[in-house]
C-alpha cells in the first residue's frame, strides 16, 4: 500500500466519471470540482487532540431532564420545609440556650476587660517600687517615685471605670427610651456576640443537629490505611510513611445517602488489581471499623470510564438490609408483561433492581427459612399477571407455599412421594414434547415473522404459544426420592429444558437448599444464567449456588446473617452481581395474585390443564364454598385415584400441620362424612396391598354437580 492511499481523502465520484467519459450514451454532464477533505483524526495532525470533542454531557446529571430538575427542586423544598419545622419547634430551647451562653460570654468579657479597667499595666511598676522601698527605706527618691506611680495608677483607674460606667448608663437609658423594635435589635446585637463568646471554640452548639451524628466517618487517609493493612498498598521506606504509595481518588470520599461513596484507582507498580480489592472486603471492613455487610464494592468497567484498577466503594452507616421489608409492586398491579423486567427488590442504596427473565433460566438457593421460596415466588407472581403465560409447577416439599397455584397452574405436582415423582416425570415429558413441537413450528415460519428463530410477543398470540414458566421448588427432595436411573433421566430432561427451552419461550425457575453434587448436580447448575442465594453456611456453599469463584469476586452469600431474611446475592452475569433486599409478597398476597391470574386466563381463554379442572377454584367462581376438609383431601389425592388412610393423614399434615396435626382415622372419617362423602368401600388395593383408605371418586362425589359440569373441566 502506498503512502498516498493511507491519506484520508474524500473524492467526488461524479468528477471521476465525467473525466473518464459517460459509460452509456447520453449528454455528458459538466465536470465537477474534486473535493479533498483532510480528516481531523489523522495521526500526523498536531491539532487532532485539541479539536476532539469531549465525550461528556454538557449539563450535570440533575439538570439533563425536566423530570430530574423537578425532582431535585421538590426534594430541596421538602428538605427546607423539614428543617423549618424541626428548628421552629425548638425555638424556645434555642432562646434559653442563647441567654445562658450570653451570660457566660458576659462573664468572660468582664474577666477579659478587668486587667484594663483596673490598670494592671501600672501595677507592675507600683509593685516593683514597693518591694525596693521596703528594702531601702532610707532612699527618699525611691519613696517619691513609688508615690507618683501609685497616684498615676489611681487616676487611670478612676477615668477608666468612670468611662465604662458612663457608657453602660448611657446605653441603659438609650435602650429604655428607644422604641421596642430598636430595643429588640439592640438586644440581638449584644446577645449574639456575647453568646458566640460564651460558646468558645469547643463549647456547645446552639442549634440541634437535624440528622443523627455519623456512625462512620471516612477519609482518604483512612482508606489508604485500610488498603495498606489489607496488603493492597506497599508501605513506605520512611518512618512516617509519607512516601508510601497511595490510591488516587477520582471521586470522594463524599456523603452519598446513608453512607460514604468513593471511587479510587490503585497505584501502578504495586501489582494489585480491582479484583484483589474485592477479595479483601472483610479485612477492609475491619480496618474501617464496620461490618463487611456495610461495604459495597464493585469494579468500574471500561464502559463507565474505568480500568482494571478502578474500584467503586460505598460504606453504609449501618446495616442497609435491615428494617421493614418493601412490599412488592406486583401486589397492586392488575396485569404485567413478562417481556418486561420483573420488579425484584432494592440494593443497599435503595435503587430498584429489576430482573429480565425472557431467554433466561433461574436458580434460587440458601438455607431454610431465609425467604428463598418467597423470593422465588416473585418471579412466578409476575407470570401470573400475564394471561399468556402457562405455568408448570412442582413443589418437592408439598407444603402450603405453592398451594394457591392450583387455581392457575396447567400442571401442579405437590410432594415427593412415588405418585408425585411419576407426575413430575410425566410433566417433564410433556414439556419436552411441547418444546420440540414449538421448534418445529418456529423453523417453518418465515423470517419476516420469526427473524431470529425465537418466540416473539406477536407469535405468542397469533399461534397460541404462551410463554411457559417451569417452576420447581425443593429440587433436592425429588432427586433424593428417586432411584439412580430415574434421577439421571430427570436431570437430563431438566438440562434440556434449561439449555434449549429459552428460545421456545420456556423460563426455568428452580430452587433448592445447599445444591451439592448429590442434591443438584453441577451439570444442571452450571447452565443456569441467573442465580440468587440467601444466607448459606460458608463460602463453598455460596459458590455452589452462585457459581465457582464468585465468593472471591465479592459475591458471597455467607456474609449474610440470620436477620437478613429475604436478602440475597443476585448474580446476573460472569462479573455482574448485587446484594438485593427482595420485595415482600406474603402468602395471602400470593393467593390473591393467583386468583387474579385465573380471572385473566379465563377472560383470555387461556385457562387450561389442571387449573381448568380444579374443583375448589370452580366452586369459588360459582360463589360456593366447599368444606375445607373436602378441598384439602382432594388436593392431597391430586396424583392418586386411591390412597391408604395413613398416607392420606400424612399428606394432610404436610399440607397444614396446624389443622391436621391431631387428626386420626376416626376423626378424618367423621369430618368427611359430615362433608357429604359416601364411601363405596373402606378398603383400597394399591400395588397388590389391601388396607383402609379412600377412593378419589368418592371424595369428588360430594362436590356439587354444577361444579363438576363446569365447561373446561
Amino acid at each position: 500500500m502506498t503512502e498516498q492511499t493511507m491519506e484520508a481523502e474524500v473524492h467526488s465520484l461524479d468528477a471521476h466519471r465525467a473525466a473518464r467519459g459517460p459509460s452509456v450514451p447520453g449528454p455528458p454532464g459538466p465536470p465537477g470540482p474534486v473535493d479533498v477533505v483532510e480528516a481531523v483524526d489523522r495521526p500526523d495532525n498536531p491539532l487532532a487532540d485539541w479539536l476532539s470533542v469531549p465525550d461528556a454531557p454538557v449539563l450535570p446529571a440533575w439538570a439533563r431532564s425536566r423530570a430530574s430538575v423537578v425532582a431535585n427542586v421538590t426534594a430541596f423544598a421538602r428538605l427546607t420545609w423539614w428543617h423549618t419545622r424541626f428548628h421552629g419547634f425548638r425555638t424556645p430551647k434555642y432562646l434559653l440556650k442563647a441567654v445562658l451562653l450570653a451570660a457566660r460570654g458576659f462573664f468572660r468579657a468582664v474577666r477579659g476587660l478587668w486587667p484594663t479597667l483596673s490598670a494592671q499595666d501600672h501595677s507592675a511598676a507600683v509593685k516593683a517600687l514597693r518591694v525596693r522601698s521596703k528594702e531601702h527605706p532610707e532612699d527618699v527618691e525611691l519613696a517619691v517615685r513609688l508615690q507618683l506611680a501609685h497616684a498615676a495608677r489611681t487616676r487611670t483607674r478612676r477615668w477608666r471605670f468612670g468611662t465604662a460606667a458612663i457608657a453602660v448608663a448611657a446605653a441603659g437609658v438609650g435602650a429604655a427610651l428607644a422604641p421596642a423594635v430598636l430595643q429588640l435589635g439592640a438586644t440581638a446585637a449584644v446577645t449574639v456576640p456575647l453568646a458566640y463568646l460564651g460558646r468558645g471554640k469547643e463549647g456547645p452548639v446552639l442549634l440541634d443537629q437535624g440528622a443523627p451524628p455519623l456512625k462512620v466517618d471516612m477519609s482518604a487517609q483512612q482508606l489508604n490505611e485500610a488498603l495498606r493493612a489489607a496488603g493492597l498498598l506497599k508501605s513506605g521506606s520512611g518512618k512516617d510513611d509519607k512516601d508510601a504509595p497511595r490510591v488516587s481518588c477520582t471521586m470522594g470520599p463524599v456523603r452519598d445517602g446513608r453512607g460514604w461513596a468513593v471511587i479510587f484507582d490503585l497505584p501502578r507498580g504495586g501489582g494489585k488489581t480491582a479484583s484483589d480489592v474485592l477479595a479483601k472486603r472483610e479485612v477492609i471492613a475491619q480496618e474501617l471499623g464496620v461490618d463487611e455487610i456495610q461495604v459495597i464494592m464493585s469494579r468500574v468497567r471500561a464502559a463507565k470510564g474505568g480500568n482494571a484498577g478502578r474500584v467503586s466503594m460505598w460504606v453504609a452507616d449501618d446495616d442497609p438490609y435491615l428494617g421493614t421489608p418493601n412490599p412488592s409492586p406486583l401486589a397492586k398491579a392488575d396485569t404485567f408483561s413478562v417481556w418486561e423486567p420483573i420488579p425484584f427488590g432494592q440494593d443497599a442504596r435503595g435503587n430498584r433492581v429489576d430482573v429480565p427473565v425472557m431467554w433466561q433460566s433461574m436458580f434460587f438457593g440458601g438455607l431454610p427459612r431465609r425467604g428463598k421460596t418467597f423470593t422465588q415466588r416473585l418471579m412466578t407472581a409476575a407470570g401470573l399477571l400475564d394471561a399468556w403465560v402457562r405455568h408448570y409447577v412442582a413443589d418437592g416439599k408439598g407444603g402450603a407455599d405453592w398451594m394457591p397455584m392450583k387455581a392457575v397452574a396447567h400442571r401442579l405436582v405437590m410432594g415427593a412421594e412415588d405418585d408425585a415423582v411419576n407426575a413430575l416425570k410425566a410433566m417433564l415429558a410433556e414439556l419436552l414434547a411441547e418444546m420440540e413441537r414449538r421448534f418445529a413450528l418456529l423453523r417453518e415460519l418465515p423470517t419476516s415473522i420469526c427473524p431470529e428463530g425465537k418466540l416473539t410477543p406477536d407469535i405468542v398470540q397469533k399461534y397460541k404459544l404462551p410463554v411457559i414458566f417451569v417452576t420447581i421448588d425443593e429440587l433436592q427432595e425429588y432427586f433424593t426420592a428417586m432411584e439412580r436411573e430415574d434421577r439421571e433421566e430427570v436431570i437430563n430432561n431438566l438440562c434440556r429444558i434449561a439449555r434449549r427451552g429459552p428460545a421456545a419461550g420456556f423460563v426455568s425457575n428452580f430452587a433448592s437448599q445447599r445444591p451439592d453434587a448429590e442434591s443438584v448436580p453441577a451439570k444442571l447448575r452450571e447452565i443456569i444464567t441467573l442465580r440468587y442465594s440467601t444466607q448459606v453456611v460458608d463460602r463453598v456453599s455460596s459458590d455452589m449456588v452462585l457459581g465457582k469463584g464468585k465468593a472471591a469476586q465479592g459475591a458471597d452469600a455467607s456474609v449474610l446473617s440470620e436477620e437478613h431474611k429475604g436478602v440475597g446475592v443476585l448474580v446476573t452475569g460472569p462479573a455482574s452481581y448485587v446484594t438485593v433486599r427482595a420485595d415482600y409478597l406474603d402468602g395471602p398476597g400470593f393467593a390473591a395474585i393467583c386468583a387474579k391470574g385465573r380471572a385473566l386466563r379465563a377472560a383470555a381463554g387461556q385457562l387450561s390443564g389442571d387449573a381448568a379442572g380444579d374443583v375448589t377454584a370452580a366452586a369459588d367462581a360459582h360463589g360456593l364454598r366447599l368444606p375445607p376438609i373436602l378441598s384439602d383431601v382432594l388436593e392431597a389425592m391430586r396424583h392418586s385415584p386411591r390412597m391408604f388412610t395413613t398416607d392420606l393423614l400424612a399428606a394432610l399434615v404436610n399440607l397444614d400441620e396446624d389443622t391436621y396435626g391431631d387428626h386420626n382415622a376416626e376423626r378424618l372419617a367423621a369430618e368427611l362424612e359430615a362433608a357429604g362423602v359416601k364411601r363405596t368401600s373402606k378398603q383400597v388395593k394399591i400395588s397388590g396391598a389391601n388396607g383402609a383408605g379412600y377412593q378419589r371418586r368418592d371424595i369428588e362425589g360430594a362436590v356439587p354437580t354444577e361444579i363438576l359440569l363446569t365447561p373446561g373441566r
